[in-house]
């Protein structure tokens, strides 16, 4: 669920009062070529790791999109969020690959 910004403004008696939006408007996705996507490694608590592919442009639905089409290579859950794809399991080699030959900037980062 997600929270909706306000002004702080609560009552106005300004008949002419418009409220306005806080909300940023959302980034225009960047052609694949233009992207300059990491792939990390994280390990996360209870021993378990996921691959985490960070710094993606463009708009959620494509990165929903793109996160459902790097799941289904790898055959493993995930999920799409605030720029970031989260992989369950080690999967660097596959999912660089697989970004390479769709002819996105990719490489490894971290450790």
């Amino acid at each position: 669920m997600s929270k909706k910004k306000s002004s702080g403004v609560v009552y106005s008696t300004d008949p002419n009062f418009q409220y306005q939006s806080d909300d940023d408007p959302e980034a225009e996705t960047l052609p694949p070529a233009q992207q300059n996507l990491k792939i990390w490694v994280v390990k996360l608590g209870g021993n378990k790791v996921v691959t985490a592919i960070r710094a993606f442009i463009g708009t959620n639905a494509d990165l929903t999109e793109l996160t459902k089409q790097l799941k289904a290579v790898c055959g493993a859950g995930g999920s799409g969020k605030d720029g970031e794809i989260l992989i369950q399991g080690d999967h660097r080699d596959k999912v660089l690959n697989w970004l390479v030959g769709k002819g996105y900037k990719a490489k490894k980062a971290g450790g």
